[in-house]
């Protein structure tokens, strides 16, 4: 029996020496995209009706030459316009500017397809061409299946390249269960009261950033806005790994991001972006074969997670989010307010508390989770 194979995206940054051809390969394909996106814009205006991917295939056959591009990539760049006009649903799209002095600029993109590139000796050959590249995966070991060379917006590319792995190999060991409450005072905080702080990645950077602005320097502020995001993403790939290496069962809170982005609390919201995390921790349990699942958080914490009674006095709105500890006034338990969120999370991902938090009856049992 086959074993079953999953299928993992690898970046590798290309050096820089290779910048030059990379930036010719990427104006023709901004070229082939702006011509079929003229092309379709013209179909629609004069036919009344949206071209499919093999029409508008056959107007761009032999040009892949007179460019200098695999005839494939020709077809990927053609294959993704309709995807994405579909997607939009518009008669148009924007143009791919290749003028990196222009506002609009497009970052280089150039698709490549499985079986069109290929590793030698820490180079990866494709059109004719090899690239050097800073191997920290050991690419030799894995058969390359769809690619594309990319560009950030520090003019640095990269090369991204989907792998198939074996599933047996990703399975997490943990066998326990874990909630996780998100929020601004600690990014997250999980039900065994370990925690992720906020590190104000781009408030700290704030100063420095609106320094820039007023300079106008704008190499250096692309450096500034990369340094935030490459600090954010460390340090959420170090906290999701380490979850799920340890933990076979995650409850998260469904917290709505977009009410507290109305508030002075703006800058703090975008800043713990809690849905990279989300988006990390998921890919990741679907790699590792263990459960993730987002569960309803409302009231769990005012609700006290030894006896679930909900405390009807604590305040609401921005004024309760200053209290970090409280006492539940039923059984006299002292609950950290995170803490005790992540717990109530935790239960309700289990269903012992099925929608939201209850209250109990007389003569219901009472479930500890500090025990589970």
């Amino acid at each position: 029996m086959a074993e079953k194979q999953l299928v993992k995206t690898l970046k590798v940054r290309v050096r820089d020496k290779q910048a030059k051809r990379l930036q010719e390969m990427s104006r023709s394909v901004n070229l082939v995209w702006n011509y079929v996106n003229e092309l379709s814009s013209r179909i629609i205006r004069e036919k009344g009706y949206f071209p499919n991917y093999n029409e508008l295939e056959k107007y761009t056959k032999g040009c892949n030459k007179e460019l200098g591009l695999h005839s494939q990539t020709v077809q990927n760049i053609v294959k993704e316009y309709v995807l994405r006009r579909k997607q939009f649903k518009k008669n148009r799209l924007n143009w791919r500017v290749s003028n990196p002095n222009n506002a609009k600029y497009s970052l280089g993109w150039i698709p490549v397809n499985t079986g069109q590139a290929s590793w030698k000796g820490c180079r990866v050959y494709h059109n004719g061409d090899h690239f050097k590249v800073w191997d920290s995966y050991g690419l030799d070991e894995y058969k390359f299946k769809t690619a594309s060379f990319n560009q950030d917006n520090r003019g640095r590319w990269y090369f991204n390249v989907c792998v198939p792995i074996d599933a047996d190999k990703t399975y997490s060991k943990g066998q326990g269960a874990i909630g996780i409450d998100l929020g601004l005072h600690d990014t997250a905080t999980t039900s065994e009261g370990d925690v992720l702080e906020a590190f104000r990645f781009y408030r700290n950077e704030e100063e420095q950033i609106a320094k820039l602005q007023r300079a106008n320097k704008k190499i250096e502020l692309k450096n500034a806005h990369a340094k935030v995001k490459n600090k954010r993403k460390d340090a959420y790939h170090k906290f999701t790994r380490w979850l799920v290496e340890n933990y076979g069962e995650i409850y998260v809170g469904d917290v709505n991001s977009s009410k507290l982005a109305k508030t002075n609390m703006a800058k703090s919201v975008y800043d713990a972006s809690w849905y990279l995390l989300k988006t990390m921790l998921e890919y990741k349990c679907d790699n590792a074969g263990i459960v993730y699942r987002e569960v309803d958080e409302r009231y769990t914490t005012v609700t006290c997670s030894v006896c679930f009674t909900r405390n009807k006095n604590f305040p609401k709105g921005l004024s309760g989010l200053q209290i970090r500890e409280w006492t539940c006034v039923e059984c006299g338990s002292t609950h950290e307010r995170d803490i005790n969120a992540a717990r109530n999370i935790l239960a309700v991902g289990h269903g012992r508390l099925a929608g939201g938090i209850p209250a109990l009856k007389d003569g219901d049992d009472v479930k500890v989770l500090s025990n589970i």
